[in-house]
């Protein structure tokens, strides 16, 4: 069953262009399945049942997994199973029949306006490092894109005169607009910051390193945590909580949901449903702490 998972791993790769994250999480997955068959004498997947997926569902939850694990699990063996019933290894989707665990969905962490404002207001200097920082923060909180997509930009993908970016994916391609705040910022330091960082080699990226170099997620990781303390955020500040903070803001404030969408690109709606509810609750508390008979 070894070649077979690594020949779906490979499938994922051509065929899906999934991520490298994507493929390392599916082969752990798999490889922990394929170690518990094998030790029951299940060694070709022909010999594997409905009945004794069931057993390494119990065996996880025995092992103390978690229900997301166990759910993750669960949906690498769909996938895989599948891949065999289309390559006609299969007569039968043994995996047809599984149902993930309830998983209780926890609401993401945000910060306040006050905190963002906060946040967004410490690097207030002129040096090139100050001017990239301030940019690549309020055009975070401007368009709830992704780190890993503002690390990506290109010059090409901002329209500084129609204020608006384009992120682009494997699968897609999205436009997002973002306000006067964050296209001030970006001027700053395209006209007096980034010309003093970049490189020739990193020439056609928006935002670079101050050696020229490109952006990585490790550096913005830590370039937010530094400001997030400076700003007096108590909570565990991460760049995702700006993502966060943006949708449930934007919600909060009369945005529709199928927009809100669009502009954080989650293929299903039911995701940013969950930003509704995050402003639900803090009405909740507002009214709890404010109201004499609360």
């Amino acid at each position: 069953m070894t070649q077979d998972i690594q020949n779906f791993i490979q499938y994922l790769h051509k065929e899906k262009q999934t991520s490298v994250n994507t493929e390392v999480s599916y082969a752990r997955d798999l490889k922990k399945m394929n170690q518990y068959l094998s030790a029951q004498g299940v060694s070709s997947v022909q010999e594997v049942t409905a009945t004794v997926l069931n057993s390494y569902i119990l065996f996880l939850e025995k092992e103390g997994r978690k229900p997301a694990t166990i759910s993750r699990s669960i949906a690498s063996m769909k996938a895989f199973y599948h891949y065999l019933g289309q390559e006609k290894k299969l007569i039968k989707d043994p995996s047809e029949q599984l149902k993930a665990p309830k998983i209780e969905k926890k609401l993401p962490a945000i910060l306040s306006t006050d905190e963002v404002t906060r946040l967004l207001e410490q690097p207030n200097g002129n040096s090139p490092k100050e001017l990239r920082d301030r940019a690549m923060l309020e055009l975070l909180y401007a368009t709830g894109i992704r780190v890993s997509e503002l690390i990506s930009l290109k010059l090409t993908d901002v329209n500084l005169k129609m204020e608006y970016l384009t992120c682009s994916d494997v699968h897609k391609e999205r436009i997002i607009p973002f306000g006067n705040i964050a296209k001030e910022a970006l001027r700053r330091y395209l006209d007096e910051g980034r010309p003093k960082l970049v490189t020739e080699d990193s020439g056609e990226w928006l935002f670079t390193n101050c050696s020229g170099g490109a952006m990585s997620r490790q550096g913005f990781w830590k370039l937010i945590k530094a400001y997030g303390k400076k700003a007096g955020i108590e909570a565990e500040i991460t760049p995702h909580m700006l993502r966060h903070s943006f949708a449930a803001h934007m919600v909060s404030n009369g945005a529709d949901l199928k927009s809100v969408q669009e502009m954080l690109g989650h293929s299903d709606i039911s995701t940013t449903q969950v930003y509704a509810q995050v402003g639900q609750k803090r009405i909740r508390e507002v009214y709890l702490n404010a109201h004499p008979r609360g």
